[in-house]
């Protein structure tokens, strides 16, 4: 059991470290050689060519020079936080803003909690010894917890208030934060510059038809039932296979690249490899021709899979990206139904083109559902059995544990500092350790299961990692660590003791919960601004792969929010805040600290999804709320507080209701667009923009990527777009669903004129 000495032992390690990144970032960004690698968006953006290099040594291009910067370098702190808002939001985007304020809502919520808990909770469960005659395992932290206060206690009545008080002090919070990042998506949708997505819809689950393929089928249909709003559409292919080839090419290229730079340094000599298992035996080759012969039999590869999509009429998929002549054209079929039978002709609205996942396209409607099913299946299994060898993990990390496995490290372990910092870091880093590979396998399931957005596979294995976290890691550190903690209470005791036994521990098992937060948040997180991964990418690539400014550029990584792994992080900080608020309040203030920490350096630090994620955020900070109460009661229902314990059902139901007043008052701006906004957009652009040629726009928006050339630019030119669409004749021998010829259609792009590129000498 950590004492009050192991925690500050912890703390004290965890507070080094976090100073020692963030003095090794403050020397590392002010190197002229790491300049790209800490502001990439700087130079991607064009407000930036090069390093600001003071002197004109060579030396100086390499190593900052100025002594005097080395005196200011903390300086990145307020000019980060001086940074207004809309800036933030021009320089990082919408997502990064609003992710940000996840971080500013927990320092809003449980910054007045902590001062008001410390203030009144803490000298009301100190003041009592009940821990004392219970022969539970305790330490001098569990006293300031709810388990030091004796059964069937008035002093219950103060938890009680305290549960009400926090309850609405959170709810108010969320309320302002929820209407806050409402009108900032707003006005972001309704000021921001012209994207493909905002007129254009994805359409899934074309019904097959005998007389006319897929682009006439959906050319057809949109003539007639958007006849003054329909503009061109683009098929999706099943181009996988394709995409394969290209990926495998340019891991190809960087390797030549690699030699040929090689070559150039030193001419005398040509570079070899052995072609067996890593280059370890096989026979020895020039490596030049080695990888050019097969870059080249990669490109006949690709042209020839190419030629077999565009002759393959089974790799157009039963879906097409449609463009609209307006906003309000696209969100009326984006947000309506377009047939009769609810199951054809889907629509939704389409990703920004970054944004798209390409592969999940060519996976068949019908198809999702039953992928879903099996992924549902696998997570819940996933979930359940993790929680064996987490159990093992956590009962291995004590000291008596260890003192049992290992005997002969009994005396080092038994130093007293030694002991300090294992009870007080080891098993926040054994938890932290085993948990790395989890959100590749989240993504991985995602990806299975067949979103089309790289936003909503972050979504999804965002929301499964935050449910893995609170069975796993919540409740099963609880009930695991609770059943270690006190075995041998256990075993003495009768059964209908037992429930009181883990009431008392359940707020004792703050403390691992608080070793925990300093190793996962505070270390963790000021690790992530020395961004370690992209500065050794980046040199590496530099070293080895760079020929152009091109290729520099691509080495550069702006890097993203990490949704999927930062933000169920978050909740699983909210929801331990709002749980031990009332019980265990000590835990606060390191909760508070991880707050500001992560808000100072996500501060500092890209598809855009218009902060689509925030709804979210909002309905897993209130099922923390709801879970904290439920705990509550049940813990009071242990102590025998009769009398207050009744009273506390109210919270979970007024909560429950602020959450669907807060679901129907805001989330509609999240998921739909407003025609108003839609019109108004509309109207401003026609007035500013009378000739804007938006065919021309959207051209080449929604092209799979591989069908484009290697110089980044489409094989079609513009000039072709201006010219008036040839008539589609139909083939269909009835012509109710097609009364006039087509004349305004055509998809944005044939593959006859992609192929060309394979026939360019």
């Amino acid at each position: 059991m950590a004492t009050l000495n192991d925690i500050g032992v912890a703390a004290a390690i965890n507070i080094l470290t976090a100073f020692a990144f963030f003095l090794a970032f403050a020397m590392l960004r002010i190197q002229p050689v790491n300049d790209r690698v800490y502001f990439p968006k700087w130079y991607i953006k064009g407000l930036r060519s090069s390093p600001l290099v003071n002197g004109s040594a060579f030396a100086s291009k390499f190593v900052n020079l100025d002594l005097r910067s080395y005196t200011r370098f903390l300086n990145w702190m307020p000019a980060a936080l001086q940074m207004p808002e809309p800036e933030l939001i021009d320089h990082a985007g919408l997502d990064s803003a609003v992710y940000l304020r996840i971080y500013l809502l927990g320092l809003k919520i449980f910054g007045p909690i902590a001062l008001i808990a410390f203030t009144v909770t803490i000298p009301v469960n100190w003041s009592n010894n009940t821990l004392e005659h219970s022969g539970l395992t305790y330490s001098d932290i569990d006293k300031t917890s709810i388990s030091n206060i004796p059964i069937g206690s008035h002093k219950f009545w103060t938890h009680l208030v305290l549960a009400y008080c926090f309850t609405f002090w959170t709810c108010y919070v969320l309320k302002r934060e929820y209407e806050i990042v409402a009108a900032m998506r707003l006005h972001f949708l309704a000021s921001d510059q012209r994207r493909p997505d905002q007129f254009t819809v994805l359409v899934r689950n074309v019904p097959p038809d005998p007389d006319e393929s897929v682009t006439d089928l959906v050319q057809h249909f949109f003539l007639v039932n958007h006849p003054h709003h329909y503009l061109s559409h683009q098929l999706v292919y099943n181009a996988n296979k394709l995409s394969e080839l290209v990926n495998e090419k340019k891991k190809i290229q960087n390797w030549l690249d690699f030699y040929q730079n090689k070559y150039k340094r030193n001419p005398l000599k040509r570079p070899s490899l052995k072609t067996g298992f890593l280059g370890l035996w096989g026979n020895r080759v020039d490596a030049i021709d080695f990888y050019t012969s097969i870059v080249e039999r990669l490109s006949r590869d690709i042209c020839g899979e190419r030629e077999k999509v565009n002759s393959n009429r089974k790799s157009i998929m039963p879906a097409a990206f449609v463009s609209f002549k307006t906003r309000w054209g696209a969100a009326v079929c984006a947000q309506t139904q377009q047939s009769r039978n609810p199951t054809t002709w889907l629509t939704e609205w389409a990703p920004e083109p970054r944004d798209v996942y390409w592969e999940n396209l060519a996976i068949p409607f019908v198809f999702l559902t039953i992928r879903r099913l099996i992924a549902a299946v696998a997570f819940f299994f996933l979930t359940f059995f993790f929680m064996i060898p987490i159990a093992i993990v956590q009962s291995l990390a004590n000291i008596e544990s260890i003192e049992k496995a290992l005997p002969f490290l009994k005396p080092i372990i038994e130093v007293k500092f030694i002991k300090s910092f294992i009870q007080g870091f080891l098993p926040g880093i054994a938890l932290k350790i085993f948990l790395l590979l989890l959100p590749t396998i989240l993504m991985m399931m995602s990806k299975f299961e067949g979103f089309i957005s790289l936003s909503a596979l972050e979504r999804r294995s965002a929301s499964r990692y935050y449910f893995f976290q609170f069975i796993n890691v919540f409740l099963g550190s609880i009930i695991t660590g609770t059943a270690f903690q006190q075995l041998n209470h256990f075993i003495h005791q009768s059964t209908s003791q037992i429930p009181k036994t883990i009431g008392v521990s359940i707020p004792m098992k703050a403390t691992f919960f608080i070793t925990y937060i300093m190793v996962d948040g505070w270390a963790g997180v000021a690790g992530e601004i020395l961004r370690l991964k992209p500065l050794i990418i980046y040199h590496l690539k530099n070293s080895f792969l760079v020929n152009t400014e091109k290729d520099r550029e691509e080495a550069m990584d702006p890097g993203t929010v990490g949704f999927n792994t930062g933000e169920p992080q978050i909740q699983l900080y909210f929801l331990l805040g709002l749980v031990y608020a009332v019980v265990t309040p000590i835990l606060l203030p390191f909760i508070t600290v991880f707050f500001a920490l992560a808000y100072v350096v996500y501060r500092h630090q890209e598809y855009e999804s218009a902060a689509a994620f925030w709804p979210d955020v909002h309905v897993r900070v209130v099922a923390a709320l709801i879970v904290s109460q439920l705990l509550l009661m049940g813990l009071l229902s242990t102590k025998e507080a009769s009398q207050s314990t009744p009273l506390l059902i109210t919270l979970p139901v007024l909560t429950i209701c602020f959450h669907r007043f807060c679901k129907g008052r805001y989330e509609p701006a999240f998921v739909r667009y407003p025609l108003q906004e839609a019109m108004i957009k509309d109207t401003l652009e026609r007035a500013k923009e009378a000739n804007l040629n938006l065919k021309g726009f959207l051209q080449n928006a929604y092209i799979h990527p591989v069908f484009k050339s290697a110089d980044g630019s489409d094989s079609e030119s513009e000039s072709e777009w201006e010219r008036s669409p040839a008539l589609v004749a139909t083939k269909r021998t009835s012509k109710r669903f097609t009364p006039m010829p087509s004349k305004d259609g055509g998809s944005l792009l044939s593959l006859d004129q992609v192929n060309d590129e394979c026939l360019k000498p």
